[in-house]
């Protein structure tokens, strides 16, 4: 089976603690449907782009700044790991977790 990365996109000023409690219960539902049907490898919920650190090589160095690699107006706010037997059983996961987290999801499978 393939690995794909389900990637929730969230608007920059986004704030974890406003999502509603009904948003966080039907992630909660989603991540049991996932959990039982044996599809997930790893979840996490990501920090503010502002806590990020970027390494970049520069001149045979690594330099470190604050703030994202990229400035952006959405970034990923959380993932899903999931294994699936098909694209088409990722993008119905997908789709419940746009559904679930009302926020636009990436799809990715990983090489």
């Amino acid at each position: 089976m393939t690995q794909y990365l389900v990637a929730i996109h969230h608007p920059d000023d986004f704030e974890p603690n406003s999502e509603s409690a009904e948003t966080h219960r039907d992630i909660d539902a989603l991540n049991d449907e996932m959990k039982a049907a044996g599809a997930i490898v790893f979840v996490g919920g990501l920090d503010r782009p502002q806590k990020a650190k970027a390494v970049r090589l520069q001149g045979g160095k690594t330099l470190v700044t604050d703030g994202p690699y990229i400035e952006t107006k959405e970034h990923i706010g959380g993932f899903w790991v999931l294994e699936c037997a098909s694209p088409e059983e990722a993008v119905t996961w997908g789709r419940k977790a746009a559904v679930a987290c009302r926020a636009p999801v990436e799809v990715r499978p990983f090489n």
